[in-house]
């Protein structure tokens, strides 16, 4: 017998609801934006703006802006620099579980996937951590497969406090959570929030996202808004390029995030541009029209949208891409990257999410950093 697939937009049970008309808002500006509609003068008009508004935005977005990249770019390192200096914050991902109870057919870790699946223990994050703090980084984020059951609040609240002992920032990257539970973990010692919508595109978004909680499209979407009111410094807002309509999808994510900055000030804001990866069963997991010149566009009109946002660069990306982009456009590198479970100190005890570009050690991206002027900063935030 077939099972029937929840809907979408259909909170489920205990999910707590935020009084918002975000998420509407920006499906509606989603689905008026035409980026074809633009021109040349188009362009040229938003480019001897000094602050964009959304609509400018989208004109950075748009096919028509292309061409201008080489001048857009030099607009986003002044930027960069105004805001950032020549600092280039570092970090690395510690995957301590990959079990998940989603079936997302472009992810690594989806519950059908026949993969080895594990999790660190106590004594195991233990080491882990070590291994990573003697490579002098201060930064971690902490990354689990979005499963309740192996992997639940308390569970990670423990691993954060851990971490604490060696680190003076903690990010975490897990499935969404209500506020009083985002509040827990920031008890804990967690200060930022990364969650990704994945695609914006309501009908993708179900086509994708078969089962699992994740298919709770405004649960998700509302996610950042939850961990700010549970005491959070900070959030990050990123899509999947090249699930769907990417150039759709990176408007959505920055009127998500230009929103959020408006309606708390206060708030950290980063971005993330992910792009899909093959993975262990799945080589042909590529991300379509989105190259390495489209990639960088995103980049720069969430640079110039929002000057004093974050922006990450993982090893998604193949090294070369990485080392261009920071200083121009990207706040933040990872270095000394493992995305299977562990894999820092002890051999990873469970398999990857996907497969990464970038393999360099922490010391080979301190030099590179180093080579181009830059400055590799450890801690940009002190606990007290």
């Amino acid at each position: 017998m077939a099972i029937k697939k929840t809907n979408p937009m259909e909170y489920g049970k205990d999910m707590e609801i935020i009084d918002s008309d975000m998420m509407n808002q920006i499906i509606k500006m989603v689905k008026n934006y035409d980026y074809n509609q633009y021109t040349e003068a188009d362009v040229k008009r938003v480019m001897s703006k000094e602050t964009l508004k959304p609509d400018d935005f989208g004109v950075i977005l748009s096919p028509a802006a292309l061409p201008f990249l080489e001048e857009l770019a030099k607009k986003a390192v002044t930027e960069t620099r105004k805001h950032f200096g020549n600092n280039v914050c570092l970090f690395t991902p510690l995957y301590i579980s990959n079990y998940c109870e989603n079936h997302c057919v472009y992810c690594g870790f989806n519950c059908k996937n026949k993969i080895r699946r594990g999790k660190l223990s106590f004594a195991e994050m233990e080491e882990e951590l070590k291994a990573i703090a003697e490579t002098g980084l201060k930064e971690l984020l902490i990354l689990t497969g979005e499963s309740r059951h192996q992997s639940g609040v308390g569970y990670i609240g423990e691993a954060i406090k851990l971490a604490a002992n060696y680190f003076t920032n903690i990010g975490i990257e897990i499935y969404p959570l209500n506020s009083d539970e985002y509040a827990y973990l920031h008890d804990c010692g967690a200060d930022f929030v990364s969650v990704y919508q994945e695609t914006y595109n309501i009908d993708k978004y179900e086509q994708v996202h078969l089962s699992g909680s994740k298919r709770i499209f405004p649960y998700r979407f509302y996610s950042q808004e939850r961990a700010i009111q549970g005491g959070m410094r900070g959030v990050a807002f990123g899509a999947l390029l090249g699930l769907d309509d990417f150039r759709k999808d990176a408007f959505a994510t920055g009127l998500h995030a230009f929103l959020m900055q408006q309606k708390y000030p206060h708030a950290e804001i980063a971005f993330s541009t992910p792009r899909l990866r093959p993975f262990i069963n799945n080589a042909d997991n590529n991300p379509n029209d989105v190259h390495e010149k489209q990639l960088l566009q995103v980049m720069i009109a969430f640079r110039l949208l929002m000057p004093y946002a974050g922006i990450t660069i993982s090893t998604r990306e193949r090294a070369g891409f990485r080392d261009n982009v920071i200083g121009m456009v990207a706040t933040k590198i990872s270095a000394g990257v493992s995305v299977g479970v562990g894999g820092h100190k002890l051999e990873e005890k469970a398999d990857e999410q996907f497969e990464i570009s970038d393999p360099r050690s922490v010391p080979e991206v301190h030099r590179m950093i180093l080579s181009k002027g830059l400055q590799p900063v450890y801690t940009d935030y002190i606990r007290v």
